[in-house]
């Protein structure tokens, strides 16, 4: 009875030992979760555009302010030239002015914009240059995908590859500047002085004497 019984616990764990081999066998592949966020803010890549935005904000903030004293400046010229100019010449450069003043915030909106877009566009061509770094981590983990974390309700921490994809990111790609020649910022709108003056230099008098 009791070789019998030995004999049944034997029989069982080896039906287990089987069982447990042939779950372990079709283990689906695993998923990885990767925090696209963090990913991008924390990448050498993303360092360099959030250095030359700044840069490029400050110079179009100091711009903007410089155009503003410029403007008020000629407003002011204007209203005192009111009292001796005839109506109709007064009023053709008040309409000037003010047609001016309109195109000049829209030019400095749209260099807003640009910055704007030129960020975008560049968290974009990260993504792209990103994209075979991280294929790699499938490759190599045998993973059957990436998820974003932000899509994901709940997962394990041993999953997410967020950390080791941005070394390998900041290794491989690295701040990746823009080509040469490329615009990083909108050019500077020119001064008054600048807007006004001749196309051509004045020819220089000669001494004939």
């Amino acid at each position: 009875m009791l070789l019998g019984r030995a004999f049944a616990l034997l029989l069982g764990c080896c039906i287990a030992a089987q069982s447990f081999a042939q779950e372990e066998a079709v283990l689906p592949p695993p998923l990885l979760t990767l925090n696209q966020d963090r990913l991008y803010a924390n990448s050498l890549f993303a360092a360099r555009v959030r250095e030359e935005l700044e840069k490029a904000s400050a110079t179009l903030s100091a711009e903007n302010r410089r155009i503003e004293a410029e403007l008020v400046a000629e407003e002011s010229q204007l209203v005192e030239d009111r009292a001796t100019l005839p109506p109709d010449e007064f009023r053709l450069l008040a309409e000037d002015f003010d047609a001016r003043v309109t195109d000049i915030r829209q030019a400095q909106a749209d260099k807003r914009a640009a910055l704007q877009t030129l960020a975008d566009s560049e968290r974009a061509r990260f993504y792209e240059m990103a994209f075979p770094v991280l294929f790699e981590l499938v490759e190599e983990t045998g993973a059957l995908a990436i998820l974003n974390q932000n899509a994901v309700i709940l997962s394990s921490r041993s999953i997410d590859v967020t950390e080791v994809a941005i070394e390998r990111v900041n290794m491989q790609i690295g701040a990746a500047p823009l080509p040469p020649g490329a615009p990083v910022a909108p050019q500077p709108r020119p001064t008054l002085e600048q807007e006004n003056a001749p196309l051509v230099p004045a020819p220089q008098a000669t001494d004939t004497e």
